[in-house]
C-alpha cells in the first residue's frame, strides 16, 4: 500500500506527532527531553517554522506548528530526528534509529480546530493518567500558553490571540477551554487526520486546501466542528 502523500502547504497549521519504534521510549531523562526542545528551537529558526504548542511524552512527541516554506516542515522534522538520534545512541552506546517510520501530520482548519489541537496536545499527559492537571507536566508548552511562564521556542497562534485584548486576557480564557475533557468525537476525528496524514477541518477548509493544491485531497472525510468548540475556535 501506498504511504499517504503529504500536503505540504506553506502558512496553514499542522499538527505533527511522531512516534518511537514499536511505542518504545525516545525520552529517557530530562536532559534528553531538553536536548529536544534546544535542537527543536534551532532547526526551526534555520528552516522557517514557527512552533504554537508541544508536549514531549516518553515515547512520542506532538507539535503544533506553522511551516514558512513549503518544506519547512519536512527539512525541520528531518534534520531534528537526524540530530536527536546521534544524540541517544551516542549518550546510550546504541545504534539504529528512534523513530517510527515518517512522522505524521495533518493540515488544521484554524476557524474551527486550531485551539482544539493546541487542547488536545497539552491533555495528553492528562489522557494518559500521568497527572490531574496540564499544568502539573513540566514538559509541554501548557505552562507557557495558559500560565505565561516564559517560553522563548513558542510563538502565538492568531487564533491563540483572538482570545482577548491582553496576555492576561488571552490567558484567562485559555486556561477556562480546560474546563472540560474533549469529546470523544472530536478526539476520532483528530487521530484519524494524523493517521492518514490529511486534513482536519471542515467542507470549506478541504475545497481550499484542494485549490492550493491543485488537486483533489484523496482519503479522508470532511469534518464537522467539534461539539466542545466555538464558532471562532475555542471550547465552550
Amino acid at each position: 500500500m501506498p504511504r499517504p502523500q503529504r500536503l505540504r502547504l506553506a502558512g496553514i497549521a499542522q499538527h505533527v506527532v511522531q512516534r518511537g519504534i514499536d511505542r518504545q521510549a525516545i525520552f529517557f531523562e530530562d536532559a534528553d527531553r531538553a536536548f529536544y526542545l534546544r535542537c527543536l528551537a534551532e532547526t526551526a529558526r534555520w528552516y522557517g517554522l514557527t512552533v504554537h504548542a508541544y508536549c514531549l511524552m516518553t515515547n512520542h512527541v506532538h507539535l503544533l506548528v506553522t511551516p514558512q516554506n513549503r518544506d519547512s516542515l519536512a527539512r525541520s522534522m528531518q534534520r531534528l530526528g537526524a540530530h536527536y538520534v546521534r544524540y541517544i545512541n551516542g549518550r546510550a552506546g546504541r545504534t539504529g534509529t528512534l523513530w517510527d517510520g515518517r512522522y505524521r501530520a495533518c493540515l488544521v482548519d484554524h476557524e474551527h480546530y486550531l485551539l482544539t489541537c493546541y487542547r488536545y496536545i497539552e491533555l495528553n499527559p492528562v489522557r494518559a493518567g500521568m497527572v490531574k492537571q496540564a499544568a502539573s507536566y513540566p514538559w509541554s508548552s501548557h505552562r507557557h500558553t495558559a500560565w505565561g511562564q516564559p517560553d522563548p521556542l513558542l510563538s502565538p497562534h492568531g487564533c491563540y490571540l483572538a482570545l482577548g485584548d491582553s496576555d492576561l486576557a488571552r490567558r484567562e480564557a485559555y486556561r477556562a477551554l480546560f474546563c472540560t475533557q474533549l469529546s470523544a468525537e472530536t478526539l476520532e476525528q483528530v487521530r484519524a487526520a494524523l493517521q492518514h496524514n490529511h486534513v482536519l477541518g471542515g467542507t470549506r477548509f478541504r475545497e481550499q486546501v484542494a485549490t492550493m493544491l491543485g488537486r483533489r485531497l484523496g482519503r479522508g472525510r470532511p469534518g464537522r466542528p467539534p461539539k466542545d468548540a466555538g464558532p471562532s475556535g475555542g471550547q465552550r
